[in-house]
């Protein structure tokens, strides 16, 4: 699953790719949201873990992840 999260005050979105279903990441998210937690915790697929301060999140967009096209044919 890919997820892009929009920072406040931060020209730069995080992009990172998750094994989480798109179900768990809105979880996470609202829960950051909601205050239960400080923190939005996520990991990515090599395994490295981002960590968002709740209060700073701007969006968050969840998506398929899109392949990679290599080559002039591709359409």
């Amino acid at each position: 699953m890919e997820v892009k999260i929009g920072v406040q005050h931060t020209p730069r979105e995080i992009v990172l790719e998750s094994g989480l279903s798109a179900e768990e990441v809105e979880s996470a998210v609202g829960e950051a949201l909601n205050g239960k937690a400080q923190l939005l915790s996520l990991t990515d697929d090599k395994g490295r873990k981002v960590l968002v301060p709740a209060d700073r999140i701007a969006y968050v967009e969840i998506g398929e992840p899109t392949a990679r096209r290599v080559g002039f044919g591709a359409l």
